[in-house]
């Protein structure tokens, strides 16, 4: 069994979600089951996933999992624009997530390609 506790990148996916509640807990009030609620729910799917593919015993299953997590990556991207869009992350705020989620994302394919490679 993996231990997903010294994967590099589940320590930054979990680095990664403590900093979007931090970031969150400034929207708008009327956003907590909106906005705020989705985007914690993709940026924890992140490194939730990561470990739960970690745990499993065939490589193919832990590739589906990063699959998601990566899938989850997208999303939380996909959402911190539209936080910045309707002015709830300021451009510095926003610069950072993005460039902390896109290390975070080449993290999970290259973790992607190495188990490929490993099989083959």
């Amino acid at each position: 069994m993996r231990t997903h506790e010294k994967l590099e990148v589940w320590k930054k996916s979990v680095d990664f979600v403590v900093e979007i509640y931090k970031v969150t807990e400034g929207f708008p009030k009327e956003e907590k089951f909106g906005l705020t609620s989705q985007i914690r729910r993709a940026a924890v799917s992140m490194p939730a996933n990561i470990a739960e593919g970690a745990a499993r015993t065939s490589e193919k299953e832990f590739l589906y999992f990063l699959s998601i997590s990566q899938g989850s990556a997208s999303e939380v991207s996909t959402e911190i624009i539209i936080a910045f869009r309707l002015g709830y992350l300021n451009e510095k705020s926003y610069l950072i997530l993005s460039a902390k989620l896109d290390e975070i994302g080449k993290m999970i394919n290259g973790l992607r390609n190495h188990l490929r490679n490993k099989s083959s």
